[in-house]
């Protein structure tokens, strides 16, 4: 696993908002441009640029410019990471001496 707390915690901080989360639901079928971003979620461009930076900074979406405007998709690097992390941030690792010591503490 990453020991970068920082960037570990980047993952996270991309999954804990409604806004966040709305977005990676429409990113599903494919990337979209920032307008079709803003029109869906009825957002306003400062706004839907702050959540957009979060989700590009976790590395979980992925950003192209095309002309004037900025085009968004999952980055199925940082998906894939997202998932290892979790699995492994959450795995239950017991070895001998800790279940030897919870016998003793009761």
């Amino acid at each position: 696993m990453n020991e970068n707390y920082l960037d570990n915690a980047r993952v996270f901080k991309a999954f804990c908002d409604e806004t966040r989360l709305m977005v990676l639901s429409l990113l599903q079928s494919g990337e979209k441009c920032a307008c079709v971003l803003i029109e869906k979620l009825e957002l306003a461009q400062p706004k839907l640029s702050y959540h957009m930076k979060i989700l590009v900074e976790s590395g979980i979406v992925s950003a192209r410019r095309e002309g004037k405007w900025t085009h968004y998709s999952i980055s199925i690097d940082g998906s894939d990471y997202a998932v290892r992390l979790i699995r492994e941030l959450t795995q239950v690792m017991v070895d001998e001496t800790d279940a030897e010591k919870e016998e003793y503490c009761g």
